[in-house]
């Protein structure tokens, strides 16, 4: 006897249709789970078996083969737990065939034959979509995160005996499911974040002076550039980048689909989160993290905080705290957008559109260069410079931002609305975004970052004498290619702030001064 079902799995953030095959012949009473399956996956068999016995149904006593094709890739997760037993069920003739026939089976199974949900939904419903199909069976828990992919019916289910049939009632098999099907999202789920709202007290207003700080702060949201900011301890450096997100405009609903589909893969989306995520991502890992936990890694990689961070911040604060090896690893990131991670079976990549915002002491003791009253440094000419050391050139080449964060001359705050607010911040940031969108269309880009090459020089648009005054900065401070693109970038962005259709030497110069900080380290 045999049977077909078909489930789900995911490799990198993108989901891989997988058949389960159930064959059922005469033998000594064992199941035999091929298809390169992980631990989770063989475990399934006990599961299963549970699971079927608790819920009324009869366990097959023969010689039962399971195979997970394609079988060269390898499986993992508990995903296909459902389909298969489903498959084992129809195998058996305890289920008629033609009931799932087409239908994705996705879900955990518990002992007591309860279904649980799983990681990676959105991105097998994705596949699912792409293949044609067009029912999904899986655990109530996960319905509203797959309710997002249209064209595809949604079926909840919470306990596998609600596959048994029951004739006498006269209900068919998918009416009986009929009140937990969904097509697409309702209203109410349109606003339901899977990450939390932006905290409203957490203003740009609360940060004494630093005005500087705070218009390159600005610059960097409007064009999503990397920023380094450096300066003693409790000068409001960590302060302005936390309120970075809160001046970001909401993601595009394209974009909320690729971020949501991350989180879910990642198992990161919170418990009874039913929309996709509105908010750009803010991700602030340890100086602790390993290499694998920030680009993403293991046996089957998965998402680092590079991933996580896509479409919004990554936030690396004490930058020389962090190992060496582990900055550099965000060289090619930075450049390419995304990550590639090779094995011995697969090349993964990873989306990695993210802005890099870093901050960092002058030395150990924090006050090299910034000593005030009693306040000195105490560090050794050597131990500055092997913290310093740990930022390569390479690196703070690709950081198109960096100034220093002084204390502030006086305590008294701003007066008479000197002191812009994060709404008022985010006011600017859309209209200039607004403006490179439709410009940069062209250019099958969004953001002034993201440009190069020809487009670049299309959009930059230099004035003669701004042209003069980069050739100069160029000769003279000795940057390099990558930085004297970047310099165009920044310069683009100052002019779209201030709603200029071409780069002026103001705007040159203005983002020149950003760009001083490398030079000094």
């Amino acid at each position: 006897m045999f049977s077909f079902t078909h489930s789900a799995s995911v490799m990198g953030v993108e989901g891989r249709g997988i058949s389960v095959e159930v064959d059922i012949s005469s033998g000594l009473p064992q199941v035999n789970v091929v298809g390169l399956p992980d631990p989770a996956v063989r475990e399934s068999v006990e599961r299963v078996r549970a699971a079927i016995k608790n819920c009324g149904f009869t366990f097959p006593m023969d010689r039962i083969t399971v195979n997970l094709a394609p079988a060269d890739l390898r499986k993992e997760g508990t995903a296909f737990d459902l389909a298969i037993a489903a498959g084992i069920l129809t195998a058996s003739g305890q289920l008629e065939p033609s009931l799932l026939e087409g239908v994705l089976l996705i879900g955990e199974l518990s002992l007591d034959g309860g279904i649980r949900p799983v990681t990676g939904v959105l991105a097998m419903m994705e596949q699912a979509q792409r293949k044609g199909m067009k029912r999904v069976l899986l655990p109530t828990g996960n319905r509203k995160e797959a309710a997002w992919i249209s064209g595809i019916e949604v079926f909840a289910v919470t306990h596998l005996r609600e596959l048994k049939a029951r004739p006498e009632s006269g209900v068919s098999f998918w009416e009986r499911f009929a009140g937990e099907a969904s097509g697409s999202a309702s209203a109410s789920d349109t606003h339901s974040m899977a990450c939390p709202p932006l905290k409203e007290q957490e203003d740009f207003a609360d940060i004494i002076g630093q005005h500087q700080a705070k218009r390159a702060m600005l610059i960097a949201a409007a064009g999503k550039h990397n920023i380094l900011l450096s300066g003693p301890p409790g000068t409001g450096k960590t302060m302005m980048i936390r309120r970075l997100p809160g001046i970001l405009p909401p993601l595009t609903e394209q974009e909320a689909l690729e971020v949501t589909k991350i989180y879910s893969v990642a198992g990161k989306l919170p418990d009874g989160a039913g929309g996709l995520m509105q908010h750009p991502p803010f991700r602030a890992p340890h100086h602790s993290i390993s290499t694998g936990g920030l680009i993403g890694g293991g046996t089957i990689p998965k998402p680092g905080e590079v991933t996580l961070a896509h479409r919004g911040v990554l936030y690396l604060d004490e930058l020389p705290e962090f190992p060496r090896m582990v900055l550099e690893l965000l060289r090619q990131p930075l450049e390419d957008r995304v990550v590639t991670i090779a094995r011995a079976r697969a090349t993964i990549q990873f989306p990695a559109s993210i802005m890099l915002a870093a901050s960092f002491n002058p030395c150990p003791c924090g006050y090299f260069g910034h000593e005030f009253g009693e306040k000195r440094c105490t560090c050794s000419p050597a131990a500055i410079a092997r913290y310093r050391s740990k930022l390569s050139g390479p690196l703070l080449d690709r950081l198109d931002l960096q100034l220093e964060v002084p204390r502030p001359a006086t305590f008294e705050r701003e007066r008479n609305g000197a002191c812009l607010t994060t709404s008022e911040l985010r006011a600017q940031v859309a209209r200039a975004r607004l403006i490179q969108a439709v410009r940069n269309q062209a250019y099958g880009v969004a953001c002034n970052s993201e440009l190069t090459g020809e487009g670049l020089r299309r959009a930059a648009a230099l004035k003669p004498d701004a042209r003069r005054l980069m050739d100069n900065a160029f000769e003279q401070l000795g940057i390099s290619m990558r930085a004297h693109d970047r310099l165009l970038k920044l310069a683009r962005t100052i002019a779209d702030i201030e709603e200029n259709d071409s780069v002026e030497s103001d705007h040159v110069a203005e983002a020149i001064q950003y760009r001083r900080l490398d030079l000094k380290l």
